[in-house]
């Protein structure tokens, strides 16, 4: 941890050491393991934006939710919440682009209760390297 040495207080990290600390808190699953969850029942969420969507795909039977709004929307409590926010013992896993805006999404989702949520490593770009299913946006 990042601290002022005249204060002794906890002072700013970088994005590096704050991924670091966010990723220590749960395991982040590969491109299979995601592909098991989803048919055990685990609900993936595509946060990408839209222009990522387009020129790339979509993983099929994914939740899209704009990173803007996906507290909202998966908050089993929040009343704009999506029908698929089913509880807190949802199994949630987060795809970006590239596995890096989805560990901070995550730490957002598991302060809210969902302590199951986890992101992809590599994100939507591990997905289709590992060959696993793409359709069009």
């Amino acid at each position: 941890m990042s601290e002022n040495p005249s204060t002794g207080t906890p002072g700013p990290v970088g994005i590096d050491e704050l991924l670091e600390r966010v990723r220590a808190g749960y395991d982040r699953i590969d491109p299979l393991a995601a592909a098991a969850a989803a048919e055990g029942g685990a609900l993936l969420v595509d946060i990408r934006y839209a222009a990522l969507r387009d020129r790339d795909g979509l993983i099929p039977g994914a939740l899209v939710v704009e990173r803007n709004e996906l507290e909202w929307r998966l908050d089993p409590q929040g009343s704009h919440r999506a029908p698929e926010a089913v509880g807190h013992d949802l199994q949630i896993v987060v795809i970006c682009n590239e596995g890096y805006a989805s560990s901070l999404a995550v730490a957002s989702l598991r302060l809210l209760g969902l302590h199951r949520a986890t992101d992809l490593i590599g994100g939507f770009q591990a997905w289709r390297a590992a060959g696993l299913p793409v359709g069009s946006a």
